[in-house]
């Protein structure tokens, strides 16, 4: 793909915007919603333009696993009688073993993943170590985009991932990045899509272990249907299309 298309793609400076303390202006909220507009505009005109884009884009991002999560209240329904008393539950929480899971995707599938050491946090150095072992896998597992060099990275814009030092490794690959805009998990396809699917069927079972959590993780990694990662990247441009009608406001659902 020529340069100058994807210029807008590349070291993407996304300004954030402080919300611990629950008080955004309101010209702040308007200027995250100008640039998400501005930005998903472009990416779509892009996407019309080469519609081989979608297929040369690799996202990825961290996401804790758990060794309990409590069910969906869907999940946990039950039938019953209509004049049958209220089934009572007892709160469920979180278990305290958790694992951090970094997964990379595109719409062939799966290209890497990985655990992240007990004790780890998702620092610069770390995530720049997780990018060196994602350049292998793409190079062994992506042959081809590999020999084109025409691959793009898509991942948020958390402080680990827009370091300096992430820039300064993703320029000297030569890796051009496709940034997501601050505070858009409706489009983001790890957050809207692959993270709910690995899970949702692992909510309500008890896995004692860290090594029983990956060990579940991966197997359900490894069960998604090549189909369904290709309906994802559709899915997620059909949601850059509906972030543009809504000019740039937050969304949710297909």
């Amino acid at each position: 793909m020529k340069t100058d298309i994807l210029k807008f793609l590349v070291h993407c400076q996304i300004p954030m915007v402080d919300v611990s303390n629950k008080k955004i202006r309101l010209s702040s909220l308007i200027s995250m919603r100008a640039l998400s507009l501005s930005y998903h505009q472009d990416l779509l005109d892009t996407a019309n333009t080469d519609p081989g884009l979608l297929n040369t884009m690799i996202t990825g991002d961290e996401s804790w696993v758990y060794g309990y999560d409590p069910e969906t209240k869907r999940q946990s329904s039950q039938w019953k009688h209509p004049e049958s008393p209220r089934p009572k539950k007892a709160r469920q929480v979180r278990s305290k073993i958790k694992v951090m899971l970094t997964v990379f995707f595109d719409v062939r599938g799966i290209v890497h993943h990985e655990y992240a050491p007990e004790g780890q946090t998702v620092t610069k150095e770390y995530y720049h170590d997780v990018l060196r072992r994602l350049r292998d896998a793409v190079r062994r597992k992506r042959p081809d985009m590999w020999t084109a060099n025409n691959w793009h990275l898509h991942h948020d814009n958390a402080p680990a991932h827009s370091s300096q030092l992430i820039h300064t490794f993703l320029a000297k690959h030569g890796i051009t990045t496709v940034c997501q805009p601050p505070y858009s998990p409706d489009l983001a396809p790890c957050d809207f899509w692959l993270f709910p699917k690995l899970k949702t069927p692992l909510k309500g079972s008890r896995f004692e272990s860290r090594e029983e959590i990956m060990r579940n993780a991966t197997m359900e990694l490894n069960t998604i249907p090549k189909e369904n990662f290709q309906r994802c990247f559709r899915q997620w441009k059909d949601r850059w299309a509906k972030c543009v009608q809504a000019q740039g406001a937050y969304f949710e659902g297909d």
